[in-house]
């Protein structure tokens, strides 16, 4: 995949880094060529210094061969003009685009670009870390909108059904690991100790599965 990666700092350096280890073709496009030196000796894509506003800096980073583009500045405005010049302009199928001042979160939306807000996901994986010690956060959608946990079945949930556990709209099961197989279960299966569930939930579903488990644990 051909990949352009918009802004040079701890953010980028990252990303393009991981990309380009994983082989990816990387560009990273910075306006100054100082911040090139923030990247890995042994980073192995192409630098190009210029304003990512400007087309004859993005045709020298070959935008109109490229596959995705992440723009990723501690600006917001300039990484929503160049998502949108991407996207529009040249026809990039997959634009990402940084939020960088939460304030600004609804611009992209309105814009209709794809986002990752990095003090929003942040502050909800941090109140799930420091609230919530039953359950293992797996993977996070979206900027935390949907999560997805790994919950070990407690002794005071052996007998009961799916349905009696998972009983809200915001929680879903994705399947059960028992005795180290899974699979897909139908909401009256009987719960073993031990059992490890795989749940996709919402803000409020994580609420409600924190509410179960400490109830559980209550109860022991």
């Amino acid at each position: 995949m051909k990949v352009i990666v918009v802004g040079c700092g701890r953010f980028g350096v990252e990303l393009a880094y991981h990309l380009s280890k994983r082989g990816d073709e990387v560009v990273v496009l910075d306006a100054s060529s100082d911040a090139f030196s923030n990247l890995p000796q042994d980073f192995d894509g192409r630098l190009v210094e210029g304003d990512a506003m400007n087309q004859d800096v993005l045709l020298r980073a070959d935008i109109e061969e490229a596959d995705a583009l992440a723009a990723v500045t501690n600006s917001d405005v300039l990484n929503l003009v160049v998502g949108r010049i991407a996207r529009e302009v040249y026809n990039v199928p997959n634009v990402v685009a940084r939020n960088y001042e939460v304030f600004t979160r609804e611009l992209y939306e309105l814009f209709d670009l794809q986002v990752v807000s990095a003090a929003t996901w942040g502050t909800q994986r941090m109140i799930e870390l420091l609230n919530h010690t039953e359950a293992r956060l797996v993977y996070s959608a979206g900027n935390g909108e949907v999560t997805f946990y790994e919950v070990a079945v407690p002794a005071n949930w052996e007998g009961k059904t799916l349905t009696e556990i998972l009983n809200c709209s915001g929680c879903q099961l994705t399947a059960v690991t028992r005795g180290g197989k899974a699979f897909i279960a139908s909401d009256d299966l009987v719960l073993e100790c031990g059992d490890v569930l795989s749940i996709c939930a919402t803000n409020r579903g994580a609420e409600i599965l924190r509410e179960r488990l400490a109830d559980a644990r209550g109860e022991a």
